[in-house]
């Protein structure tokens, strides 16, 4: 078998995701593994916040003060995008990232636990509540149905077509984004694997699914927030001047 083909043939094995269990509901539904998986993240991440937000206290110790920086950090780096109007999506954000953060790192625990953003179904769905909210935060933003159509006019009438087109676009520039980086990065690993053995791959992979993992995840929030910051942007009212 060449190369070629036997990448080829990991890459089919990595991109079919297989059913652990079925559902005996209406069909049944099948469960994908990345489904699985991504019930186990969210269990980590409940139980890191159970552990981490117990017994708070009012001058906090080294546990709280990280955890209270860290929110505090995330909450002025989204306010930054999206102005103090954006404050109330701060915690979908930071739940996106987190998820997105352990999803693209768990492949490096081994266990055979594939990444669920390696599933471009996970990856879509991701991207349609994203797309999701940041047009009912226009639509908040913008006073209703009249303010919210009159936004597909700016910056002038002609660029309706395009504003319509980019209700599609959005999404799926940020599930192709998302989906192809953490899929590219399973194919250059394999090709190192093939050229440099060992060790090398050990060094690729710190890179591939913890920095590169880490940097996905910040793209995806920070393109939602900008998009965001775009829809929920008021003009301001420019007073006209007064006769004397």
């Amino acid at each position: 078998m060449t190369m070629g083909e036997e990448l080829q043939e990991q890459l089919q094995t990595n991109i079919v995701w297989t059913s652990p269990f079925d559902v005996p509901l209406l069909g049944p539904i099948h469960i994908s593994e990345s489904v699985v998986i991504t019930w186990f993240i969210m269990a980590v991440v409940m139980v890191l916040v159970l552990v981490l937000t117990r017994k708070m206290e009012i001058v906090p110790k080294k546990g709280q003060a990280l955890v209270e920086f860290a929110v505090t950090w995330v909450t002025d780096f989204f306010e930054g995008n999206m102005g103090k109007a954006g404050r109330r999506y701060v915690p979908y954000l930071s739940t996106v990232f987190l998820y997105l953060a352990i999803a693209n790192m768990i492949g490096m625990f081994g266990f055979g636990i594939k990444p669920p953003t390696k599933d471009i179904n996970v990856t879509a769905a991701l991207a349609v509540m994203s797309i999701i909210l940041i047009e009912a935060a226009t639509f908040r933003a913008r006073g209703g149905l009249g303010g919210f159509f009159k936004s597909f006019l700016k910056p002038m009438p002609i660029m309706l077509p395009i504003n319509i087109m980019e209700l599609a676009i959005r999404p799926l520039s940020l599930c192709m984004r998302l989906f192809g980086n953490v899929l590219g990065a399973f194919v250059v690993m394999k090709l190192i694997e093939h050229v440099c053995g060992l060790i090398a791959p050990m060094v690729f992979s710190m890179y591939f699914d913890v920095f590169d993992g880490l940097i996905q995840a910040y793209v995806f929030v920070f393109l939602t927030s900008l998009f965001m910051a775009e829809g929920i942007e008021t003009e301001e009212e420019t007073p006209l001047p007064q006769k004397v």
